[in-house]
């Protein structure tokens, strides 16, 4: 059974206020108007029940922002469409939020990277089937099959990764119970993001 990402599975306390300023997320939009246009972010009405998939986040102060729920099917964004993630507790599973929109349903996951890694500013969750297919062969480190996406179990999942060490020389992992599911984080939107095209270029190469 193929799991439905847009649900939100998480205690959400979120409180609506105005958007950041759009000179704030420059740098992310741009990372996910590009994701979206290679359609590792979006919607297929092939797959997943035809529900939207990928969201992506950006380090802001001591806390992160990250893009809308329901947000992945519009080619273009703008501040009106990322919220601002206050809080962030896997262990309760509660996310508190704020902004003009709801954070993503893999908020959970962006704010494991985070708390586990304080180099990293900008974490990328996309569907990539052939990434995900063949992410054993090309060494990319699998989250267990039973870790539902957008679970305390995922997170768990997550955190047990950095503890191995598996993600300190090659920051991507694939979502072994999540479909298509991979994730990069970086310094930069940069480190992030040609991380995982160079991924996806050496999976259709191989």
């Amino acid at each position: 059974m193929v799991e439905r990402e847009g649900v939100i599975k998480f205690d959400l306390q979120y409180k609506q206020t105005p958007a950041l300023t759009y000179s704030a997320l420059r740098e992310l939009n741009a990372w996910r108007t590009l994701l979206h246009r290679a359609r590792l972010i979006g919607l297929d009405p092939s797959r997943y029940g035809g529900v939207g998939y990928g969201n992506i986040s950006q380090r802001h102060k001591k806390t992160f922002v990250v893009s809308g729920t329901q947000t992945q099917t519009r080619p273009l964004l703008t501040a009106q469409h990322y919220s601002i993630v206050m809080e962030c507790d896997p262990d309760i599973n509660r996310i508190k939020a704020r902004g003009p929109v709801a954070p993503s349903s893999e908020a959970l996951t962006h704010g494991t990277v985070y708390d586990r890694d304080t180099r990293a500013r900008f974490v990328m969750h996309v569907h990539s089937p052939i990434i995900w297919r063949k992410a054993k062969s090309l060494g990319i480190p699998l989250t267990d099959k039973r870790a539902a996406f957008g679970t305390p179990e995922m997170a768990a999942e997550v955190e047990r990764l950095f503890k191995k060490g598996v993600l300190r020389k090659r920051p991507i992992f694939a979502m072994g119970g999540h479909e298509d599911g991979v994730v990069t984080f970086g310094r930069t939107g940069a480190e992030a993001g040609f991380l995982l095209l160079r991924t996806l270029v050496q999976a259709v190469r191989s």
